[in-house]
């Protein structure tokens, strides 16, 4: 080790948002009545979570949710399942919004950088004579993002109906829209998002997905 590296101090400071962040969540965990909570779960004193939607959220063991995480569920759900379900060892960056009608379920060691946007539904506009601000939310669908998968900076996961499946262990590129399913073990990138390499178990090797194989084919002509 050079004699001119030094550790970096932490900030004093810190032990106070440790404290802090401490007591958010014994409050949350005693006052709240989150469908469950697990063990070892850290929730940021910023984030937003409304306490009469607590019991449409379910969190497993070990999930971490970063700074002003916004937890929504925008109607209230006419049955009693959570609609927004992490498993254990979800990590979600800081300034992410999760907006679930119907359901979100988010697999085991789901991480997401800052800034991702989840929502199973949207803003009605069909009505050009009201404002958009009055015609309340789509009926939507449901968003199952399976085990081990990387959903990039500033990545939107947006399901106008039906079920939107992210495949296990796949990466969603930095500022993608994703809109429809993507398969497992996949690579998608681009805004619509596209497949652009796959892991083939049975080979045991990564080919390019077809829209990048089409765009590579297109430069070589």
């Amino acid at each position: 080790m050079p004699d001119s590296y030094k550790p970096l101090q932490q900030d004093p400071r810190a032990w106070t948002t440790r404290i802090a962040n401490r007591l958010h969540i014994s409050w949350l965990r005693h006052t709240y009545p989150f469908a469950s909570m697990g063990d070892r779960v850290r929730i940021h004193h910023t984030c937003d979570i409304k306490r009469p939607l607590a019991p449409y959220i379910h969190f497993g063991n070990s999930v971490m949710l970063d700074r002003e995480v916004w937890l929504n569920v925008p109607e209230v759900p006419s049955g009693e399942k959570p609609v927004i379900i992490f498993e254990d060892s979800c990590v979600v960056g800081r300034r992410c919004v999760i907006s679930a009608k119907n359901r979100i379920h988010f697999e085991r060691n789901v991480i997401f950088a800052p800034g991702v946007l989840v929502m199973d539904h949207n803003h009605a506009f069909n009505d050009i004579n009201a404002p958009i601000v009055a015609q309340g939310t789509t009926e939507g669908g449901t968003i199952r993002i399976e085990e081990g998968s990387w959903l990039g900076y500033g990545v939107a996961v947006v399901c106008g109906k039906s079920e939107l499946v992210i495949g296990r262990n796949s990466v969603i590129a930095a500022n993608s829209v994703v809109s429809r399913s993507v398969p497992a073990y996949s690579v998608v990138a681009g805004n619509p998002a596209r497949v652009v390499k796959q892991f083939d178990p049975a080979k045991g090797e990564w080919s390019l997905g077809l829209a990048t194989a089409r765009k590579l084919a297109t430069v070589a002509e």
